[in-house]
């Protein structure tokens, strides 16, 4: 099991999201906030590039195109599964700042039952 939000856990999680079916043009450089954990605030990105995850590592991305803020308790029960992350976004627990229509466009993968599985899947190896 990898610790939630480590850079061991995001290299695992990025493995495990290999097996994704690749979506053409779903490309984006995202940055995610994960604010008042118990270690503090935690910064991570991605890079997807036709839907698969190249790179994923804690810290900031300087030309994000995206910035995804969520408190910690919120982003662990979205990890979990137990708030979807729409719903989130449109309770304002998810703050989005950047390009809107490049979150607007990754929707349709983020509700896949292929990424319904990998998430399930990723926090079944996950220590909360």
């Amino acid at each position: 099991m990898s610790k939630w939000l480590t850079q061991e856990w995001l290299d695992q999680t990025r493995e495990m999201a290999e097996s994704q079916p690749e979506h053409p043009g779903a490309s984006a450089r995202m940055q995610y906030v994960v604010t008042g954990g118990p270690d503090g605030d935690i910064s991570y990105y991605w890079i997807l590039t036709d839907g698969k995850i190249v790179e994923s590592r804690l810290g900031t991305l300087e030309d994000s195109e995206v910035t995804l803020t969520t408190g910690y308790s919120d982003a662990m029960k979205i990890q979990k599964g137990e708030l979807d992350a729409n719903a989130a976004f449109m309770q304002g627990k998810v703050k989005v700042t950047g390009n809107m229509a490049k979150i607007m466009s990754l929707l349709p993968i983020t509700n896949s039952p292929e990424y319904k599985k990998l998430q399930a899947e990723i926090s079944a190896i996950t220590e909360y």
